[in-house]
């Protein structure tokens, strides 16, 4: 709409009045570093105050109205230097200082900057912290966080057209777009989470890769997003190359997230859906949980985020939390993103007892449940566990997760489906195979054993010089021995849990 405030604009309002507000330290914690700076020079010119600016590599510098930076006043790779400038100007003025938080284990540097606190509102000066890691302890309780988030939708959509016009512009060779309103509605909104040059960077890949920008680059545009992102902390980008026919069985499963898989998309919103929150899936090891979230996001062509709960916990007060909330903020800023949380009864296994590790499952547990209620992001959770029984009920009220499938054995016709699926994957045709009946003969096999059972007779055909017969998956099958077998009490007791409290993942079957 004419007339509308840019997102830049809004934020640099919303900074303004907190430096009008005599706030001397204002930390802003982002990767998207000149997001950031655009933002701080926005609301230094609304303001009509000097802005200064500096890094370890070029000093303290004045930056004009247009962006410019003059001299150095201030010598690179001392940040000391730099506060003592502050120290010594009376004027009002906004200082900028990037990546200034490892510096902190200087005593001397501690103290000038706990003095500029009672000489800020003096002289209306203000000091705004741009870091890409989070600020220490001692220093982030000085200090107003501000937060810039990423770009908006419209932004993004900005660049990905101006991106295509420039290629278009510069190229040598013809570059087309056959994209329709709902393909660029799906492009955008898989590419939140990244800074303008990284959106930049991942639609030029997408167009140099066949010249052209269509609804098949979004599998490119996924993969090249999850490369960027890598590996974050607690988190783990996981390629997601799998799909519902993949998964033998499931039914129930598969056909509640058919119904949801455009929740995210902007039409869906625009309905008055509000996005789905996520699935918790409880079930006998080796049944398909875990490949049921790498499904989802590549059926959704979102990419998949794993936390890894044993890196959460750390040796030192307070660090344990630390590492969850940082995780979920990263999960955030990446969204939108399938987050798949892994045997999530390991990492709060003991948040219904406080006396076991001193309360700090808990209080995990506590972070995790007010996060997964509170935030608005849109994040897609798939936790899975093999024993929910040792965790609080909390986790399973509705408002957590949208619904609680219990993922069994797989009967017959799923037992057939999983043998048919591996060795299609193994280039054997599942036609020349007694599929039905070597489905019988492995009752009670998970989909794990079934696909250890193929490879382990596929060894067995290949040392003898022969091909794979339904003698050497027979003899497979009669050679292991189930684990629904050895352990089935626990299963019988983990079945007697969910009965009541689940909803079965396929439809052919209840529990019982």
């Amino acid at each position: 709409m004419p007339g509308t405030a840019s997102p830049i604009e809004n934020l640099s309002d919303e900074l303004s009045l907190l430096i009008r507000s005599k706030n001397v330290f204002i930390s802003i914690e982002t990767r998207d570093e000149a997001r950031a700076t655009k933002v701080v020079q926005a609301a230094a010119l609304r303001l009509r105050v000097p802005l200064y600016d500096w890094s370890v590599t070029r000093g303290l510098r004045q930056i004009d109205t247009q962006g410019v930076p003059g001299e150095t006043l201030a010598e690179p790779k001392k940040p000391v230097a730099a506060l003592e400038f502050i120290d010594e100007n009376t004027e009002q003025a906004i200082y900028v200082l990037r990546d200034l938080g490892p510096h902190f284990r200087d005593a001397y540097l501690v103290r000038l900057f706990r003095d500029l606190e009672s000489i800020g509102p003096e002289w209306n000066a203000c000091v705004i912290l741009i870091d890409a890691e989070p600020l220490p302890d001692e220093v982030r309780r000085w200090t107003v966080r501000f937060e810039v988030g990423w770009p908006s939708g419209e932004e993004i959509e900005d660049v990905v057209r101006s991106t295509f016009r420039k290629i278009r512009k510069e190229s040598l060779r013809k570059i087309t777009s056959k994209i329709t309103k709902r393909d660029a509605d799906q492009i955008i909104q898989t590419l939140r989470g990244l800074s303008v040059q990284d959106v930049e960077r991942v639609i030029s890949s997408a167009i140099f890769n066949n010249y052209e920008l269509t609804p098949e680059d979004l599998p490119h545009i996924v993969e090249a997003k999850r490369q960027l992102l890598g590996n974050s902390g607690c988190l783990e980008a996981i390629a997601a190359d799998f799909s519902p026919d993949d998964i033998g069985g499931l039914e129930n499963l598969k056909s509640w997230l058919r119904i949801r898989r455009g929740g995210f998309s902007s039409k869906a919103v625009d309905f008055g859906i509000e996005t789905p929150r996520g699935v918790l899936m409880l079930g006998v090891p080796g049944c398909g949980k875990s490949l049921c979230a790498k499904v989802v996001a590549s059926d959704w062509q979102m990419p998949l985020l794993r936390l890894d709960p044993g890196v959460l916990y750390q040796k030192f007060i307070g660090e344990s939390e630390n590492q969850l909330r940082l995780a979920l903020r990263q999960a955030e800023a990446m969204a939108p993103v399938v987050l798949w949380i892994d045997e999530i009864e390991k990492a709060f296994a003991s948040a219904s007892s406080s006396n076991a590790d001193g309360g700090l499952s808990q209080r995990m547990f506590g972070t995790l449940l007010s996060w997964m209620q509170d935030h608005r992001h849109p994040i897609f959770i798939v936790a899975t566990a093999n024993d929910i029984s040792a965790l609080p009920p909390e986790l399973m009220r509705k408002g957590r997760f949208d619904e609680v499938f219990f993922v069994d054995l797989p009967d017959q016709e799923a037992r057939e489906q999983i043998l048919a699926i591996h060795l299609r994957r193994r280039g054997r045709d599942p036609e020349r195979f007694k599929v039905a009946d070597l489905a019988q003969a492995a009752e009670n096999f998970s989909g794990a054993e079934l696909e250890q059972a193929v490879r382990s007779a596929m060894f067995t055909a290949y040392a003898v010089g022969d091909s794979i017969s339904d003698l050497h998956l027979l003899a497979e099958i009669r050679r292991t021995k189930p684990l629904a077998v050895l352990t089935a009490e626990s299963v019988s007791r983990l079945r007697g849990w969910a009965k009541n409290r689940c909803v079965p993942a396929d439809q052919t079957k209840s529990i019982d």
